[in-house]
């Protein structure tokens, strides 16, 4: 049978393990970080059109872009939030009218547009998304696709009260 000392120096290392777990935040319960807002990334609002109209599709079709829309802080979807998309495409350059088109998205914050391929400007093959719509703070997206045979592009918007 063990027996436990329970001596000063027992007592101060055990106090000052302790004190040490404590600060350290081991001890801390878990609380939620929040979600931070996305930042809008330089060179994403090039070419932005103010007021494009919301359509079903950009041209002809044949890539989707994806994303969804969320709140800062919670993470909460945001149904029915304006996002505009250009590219340069097959069919056009990112800076021509019909190049431009926006969505609204759905009841979980999601939202989908069906464009025209998009192909390399000055290298790089990419779209452009915004959130402008005035009740949050204004995001430029400029993502670039891995790989420029890919037939989708993801975005995703966490945006916080303007």
């Amino acid at each position: 049978m063990t027996k436990a000392f329970l001596n000063r120096r027992t007592v101060l290392v055990t106090g000052g393990a302790a004190l040490a777990t404590a600060t350290t935040g081991f001890l801390t319960p878990a609380r939620a970080q929040g979600v931070a807002p996305t930042p809008s990334m330089r060179g994403g609002s090039n070419n932005y059109r103010p007021g494009a109209p919301i359509v079903e599709r950009i041209g002809g079709g044949g890539f989707w872009m994806t994303g969804t829309v969320r709140r800062a802080g919670d993470g909460a979807p945001l149904p029915g939030q304006r996002i505009q998309i250009w590219a340069h495409t097959t069919e056009g350059h990112e800076r021509d009218p019909e190049s431009h088109g926006a969505t609204l998205t759905d009841a979980n914050g999601v939202f989908r547009l069906e464009m025209p391929q998009i192909v390399p400007a000055f290298g790089q093959p990419h779209g452009h998304l915004a959130y402008d719509s005035g009740t949050f703070k204004t995001v430029f997206l400029r993502p670039i696709m891995p790989r420029a045979q890919d037939t989708t592009l993801e975005a995703h918007f966490v945006l916080e009260p303007a």
